[in-house]
């Protein structure tokens, strides 16, 4: 923590920060980063007069295959007897394609069942557009 005070003391000595010192107490580094270099970085941008965050990203990035997205789709036409015509997109939500909390309880069986997975409760109740169904699927596929 001293390190620290006297990088973030030494920065703003220089005239390069108008902040008050840095604070990490309670925080954890994120894996690969210590504190110091962190600080280091943090001081390098105030100077620049850029905003820097030191957090870590919380949610992943995950992208379906589209072979899964075609399946899912193929299930949820099916399930909500649509028609072969009918426009699907990944962003289609459930609910704005008719389908009632019964419908939605019934898709992710025939995709549990069409993927041979379980899908928890918690899991099914976060499932409300079938690029959602179709990236737990790889999830708990791959």
């Amino acid at each position: 923590m001293a390190t620290l005070t006297a990088i973030s003391g030494k920065a703003a000595a220089a005239g390069y920060c108008k902040a008050p010192a840095l604070s990490w107490k309670g925080s954890r580094a994120p894996a690969g980063r210590s504190l110091i270099s962190m600080a280091a970085s943090a001081a390098a941008a105030t100077r620049s007069g850029r905003l820097v965050s030191l957090r870590t990203p919380r949610f992943r990035v995950y992208a379906a295959k589209a072979e899964t997205v075609n399946k899912v789709m193929s299930i949820v036409k099916t399930k909500l007897a649509l028609g072969a015509d009918a426009a699907l997109t990944p962003e289609s939500k459930f609910t704005d394609l008719g389908a009632d909390s019964l419908d939605t309880v019934e898709i992710v069986m025939a995709l549990e069942e069409e993927f041979k997975i379980t899908v928890e409760e918690d899991n099914a109740q976060s499932i409300t557009t079938i690029q959602d169904a179709a990236e737990l699927i790889d999830k708990l596929v791959g």
